[in-house]
């Protein structure tokens, strides 16, 4: 089942409803698929809040035109657009154990191979002083291209995919900002998207990919503007 493009909300929205998804569902579907291509947002983790440079970061993002938001997921700040595609996988089902590696695994081995078959030479494992590092980060050519966040809980798990497709300068200025500022490593030249490798590929693409990828046909559902209000 495959959620529309749009919240009402902006960034606020489009972070908080892969959660309610998770907790409240949409209808009796057990997996939900959302592929959207966002506003420009800066995805802070809770623990980035906890840094003393978080409201520097934070300021600093904003200034260069993304909005930052506290995603429920783990890892540390991750920044997208309008050139990004993100893939939301909600799977409602408690789970049977927690295996959070295999997830990762699983679903690096997936969106590698879609990135291959569009022509990347897409490799999975972290580029050293990348932004989010993760071992299930995906490479092209010594940058980071797409990345994951997870969150498991009793009614399910919610997958999370950044594929960073155009855009690559205004990525790196803005991460390179607030990271300065957060004070992690990060080496800027790892920040990466798809068009540096493949000139000409598109986020509608990537989309039709990603759609391809996972089996989905029909029109989307369009989530009512109240939904985020219902409890």
């Amino acid at each position: 089942m495959l959620v529309g493009n749009e919240t009402v909300g902006g960034p606020a929205d489009d972070v908080a409803l892969g959660p309610w998804l998770l907790r409240h569902g949409l209808g009796g579907a057990r997996d939900i698929l959302r592929v959207h291509s966002p506003e420009p947002t800066a995805a802070f983790s809770r623990r980035d809040t906890r840094r003393l440079g978080y409201e520097r970061a934070a300021h600093a993002l904003r200034q260069q035109g993304f909005e930052p938001v506290v995603r429920p997921q783990g890892g540390s700040l991750a920044a997208y657009h309008r050139g990004s595609v993100v893939v939301d996988h909600v799977h409602r089902e408690p789970p049977e154990t927690f295996d959070p590696v295999e997830r990762f695994q699983r679903f690096a081995r997936l969106h590698a191979a879609i990135l291959a078959g569009l022509g990347a030479d897409a490799r999975i494992g972290p580029v050293p002083g990348e932004y989010c590092p993760g071992d299930y980060s995906i490479n092209a050519a010594g940058t980071k291209i797409v990345g994951s966040a997870q969150r498991v809980t009793r009614d399910g798990w919610l997958f999370s995919t950044v594929i960073q497709v155009t855009g690559t300068e205004v990525l790196r200025g803005a991460l390179t900002a607030a990271y300065g500022e957060l004070g992690y490593d990060f080496d800027p030249s790892t920040v990466g998207t798809l068009e540096d490798v493949l000139p000409g590929l598109t986020v509608a693409d990537v989309t039709a990919a990603v759609l391809t990828a996972y089996d989905v046909t029909g029109p989307p559902v369009l989530l009512p503007a109240t939904t985020l209000a219902t409890t």
